[in-house]
């Protein structure tokens, strides 16, 4: 597995934000974590990178620890910010890139991609639209050539067709190289666009865990799947938001 949560918690103060969450994510797969806001997404994904520290349980990413995993460059995050630096220019990331990743890094990868997406060189990050912000740093993660790529929602403040762009961009990008993905998400229609497996998180637990093909066999009734798990947690009070 590329990915394994064992009872996995996080506390703050007297809140769980995170409870009892077991998961293991298969290499090559792409994980759709969805749920409402508030649900305890970004938490277990700051958890998987190692930007959070657990209050109980275990995560372990490709075998070792979350601190490990992220030192190696096996891992690549794109935060729901999309962080880019608006006053560098898009050959200043790459380079920055290439810095950061002396061992991992694909230059000619990341070039060819920059150019596909028609972003020039000497723009700079600030100058760019949300969705051409959103590649780029798209972009520095793939380029580091990564077993495992997390995005916390690098989508949601983007329209539907810079949406579906990037997803499109992700997901042949992780076909192309076996990089598995875990994308988070509150929109039910991205998972059924690019994913193969589907966690369901409301309330700080996981409602459901499984590949989507086992599940349904069209978008339609994974949205009613889902709708119906995210559901039932509100109605037993465990939903938030």
């Amino acid at each position: 597995m590329i990915l394994e949560t064992e009872a996995l918690a996080k506390r703050y103060r007297r809140r769980w934000a995170l409870y009892d969450c077991t998961l293991a994510v298969p290499e090559s797969a792409i994980v759709g974590l969805v749920g409402p806001n508030g649900a305890g997404k970004t938490t277990l994904l700051q958890l998987i990178v190692g930007l959070l520290g657990p209050t109980a349980g275990a995560v372990r990413v490709l075998g070792g620890t979350p601190d490990a995993a992220m030192r190696s460059g096996r891992v690549g995050f794109v935060a729901q910010d999309a962080p880019t630096y608006a006053g560098l220019t898009v050959a200043d990331h790459l380079s920055m890139g290439g810095g950061l990743n002396p061992h991992r890094w694909d230059a000619p990868a990341a070039a060819e991609r920059v150019d596909r997406l028609g972003l020039r060189l000497r723009q700079r990050a600030g100058r760019l639209s949300g969705g051409q912000r959103a590649q780029l740093a798209l972009t520095l993660a793939l380029s580091k050539r990564p077993d495992l790529l997390v995005l916390d929602e690098p989508v949601a403040s983007l329209d539907p067709l810079a949406r579906r762009a990037f997803l499109d961009e992700t997901a042949a990008a992780a076909t192309a190289t076996g990089t598995a993905v875990v994308l988070s998400t509150h929109l039910v229609a991205d998972l059924a666009h690019v994913c193969t497996h589907v966690v369901v998180l409301a309330g700080g637990r996981i409602r459901l865990a499984a590949a989507i093909a086992e599940l349904c066999t069209n978008p339609a009734e994974l949205e009613r799947v889902v709708l119906d798990e995210l559901g039932r947690a509100s109605g037993e009070g465990h939903a938030t938001r």
